[in-house]
């Protein structure tokens, strides 16, 4: 959820390059490349590593980018966390994991989802970045592949293979084989769909198919503040959420709805969610914060295994914004005390009250929102997620306003949707939840729950 933004500013300079075609090790000349390397983060203690690459196709036929493996070597054993910050290709068609070797070494090992090189063509820059887990800085001058050079020049210690086979560059320690690429995305996992046909907040039925309606105190929102079961009913299968303040923290109650199990990962996730700007009773002017999201558990500061991937609709403002906006944010992590917010967020400044198809494709390092079906906002690299996340809606004040008299905000939801594994377009989703409509389906939950 956006709080004090953390932006972390790229350098987009494009250096005139040299293309180089003399190989560190031999290679046929049907398939034969020269890489680039240089750097934009070049001391020799940093809090992240920037390599930058370019590869060249020297040879004569066309090159698969998914049969090639880059590797750059490290010393050391820390955890690392690799991201793509801008590239060419597409940083959603480029991956990156290490891989340990012998004693204590290991490689950053880049590949490719798809694509083709052609001959005499390359691909242009892929600005690459590597940090520890525990954001610490550490010292990359001893890495084997760094190089303090900040214009790309041919670079041998960072290594090629093509299908398994060494084209480019003198490796460092023992060389394990690449790591294959999958040729086929997963598998569908099964698909949640609930319309929210229920009584109300104690219907047994919500516990049984894996809802949690809050009632334990805490964050987010106001200290102090009562998180309510009675808060939240269902009037004509609307999942609608009424929280309410007198200003005061004893008298603000807040509405939250959970999934219970975390099972939830990459694919589709959707709802039709209906934002207001005005209270339904008392005066307006509450910084109140109306969202559809996912999450992971924080479990210590800064844990790199933490995720949230939110829509957040302000209708009068709040975190320093004056008046209606509209936040999708994807983020990596964050701190408590003293706060630090490690995420990237798109906004729209404008009123979006009323009825919205909110959907997010989580998928090959991307993650994508819409809004009726329009591309909002698109992220990636270190805020993609890394672990199963929940499912929630909930409705909450950021702070208490000067305001006599009671006021009450409504958010309501008609219906939510995932689809495991697989990325399901805007219309797509409303043609299934059609369907399942049609077929007098009010819930369906395929999805496993480990």
């Amino acid at each position: 959820m956006p709080r004090n933004v953390v932006k972390i500013l790229l350098s987009l300079a494009l250096p005139l390059t040299l293309i180089v075609s003399v190989l560190s090790a031999p290679a046929g000349a049907a398939q034969a490349v020269s890489l680039q390397y240089r750097t934009s983060a070049p001391g020799a203690t940093t809090a992240q590593a920037e390599p930058w690459l370019k590869l060249t196709n020297t040879g004569s036929t066309t090159i698969a980018l998914n049969q090639v493996k880059i590797r750059y070597y490290l010393t050391g054993t820390e955890t690392y966390r690799f991201a793509c910050s801008w590239a060419v290709v597409g940083c959603s068609t480029v991956t990156g994991h290490f891989v340990d070797q012998a004693g204590p070494d290991q490689f950053l090992e880049v590949g490719f989802t798809s694509g083709t090189l052609a001959s005499g063509a390359n691909t242009g820059d892929m600005q690459l970045r590597f940090y520890r887990a525990d954001w610490q800085t550490f010292t990359q001058s001893d890495d084997y592949s760094y190089g303090p050079q900040t214009s790309y020049s041919a670079w041998d210690k960072v290594t090629v293979h093509i299908g398994g086979e060494l084209v480019w560059g003198t490796p460092s320690g023992d060389e394990p084989g690449p790591t294959p690429t999958p040729t086929d995305p997963p598998v569908p996992g099964g698909v949640l769909f609930d319309d929210f046909s229920y009584t109300n907040s104690a219907d047994p039925r919500l516990a049984q198919r894996g809802w949690t309606v809050r009632s334990s105190s805490g964050g987010p929102g106001v200290p102090g503040a009562t998180w309510s079961p009675s808060a939240i009913t269902f009037p004509d299968g609307l999942l609608t959420m009424d929280s309410r303040t007198d200003g005061t923290p004893g008298g603000t109650v807040q509405t939250e709805l959970s999934t219970a199990h975390r099972k939830f990962f990459e694919g589709t996730y959707a709802a039709r969610v209906r934002f207001s700007d005005a209270p339904i009773s008392g005066p307006d002017g509450e910084h109140v914060v109306q969202t559809f999201f996912t999450i992971t558990p924080l479990d210590y500061d800064l844990d790199p295994d933490y995720g949230e991937l939110d829509f957040e609709y302000l209708p009068n403002g709040g975190w320093g914004e004056p008046s209606n906006i509209l936040y999708a944010t994807s983020w990596e992590t964050y701190r408590n005390e003293p706060w630090l917010a490690v995420n990237t967020h798109t906004a729209e400044r404008k009123s979006f009250a009323g009825w919205h198809d909110l959907v997010i494709q989580v998928s090959g390092g991307q993650i994508k929102y819409y809004v009726d079906g329009r591309l909002f906002a698109e992220h990636g690299g270190i805020y993609y997620p890394e672990t199963p996340m929940w499912i929630m809606f909930n409705n909450w004040f950021i702070d208490l306003q000067s305001v006599t008299g009671t006021r009450t905000y409504r958010q309501q939801v008609d219906w939510v949707y995932h689809a495991k594994n697989e990325v399901v377009s805007p219309a797509g989703v409303l043609s299934r939840v059609d369907a399942l409509r049609a077929e007098g389906t009010t819930f369906r939950d395929t999805i496993p729950n480990s």
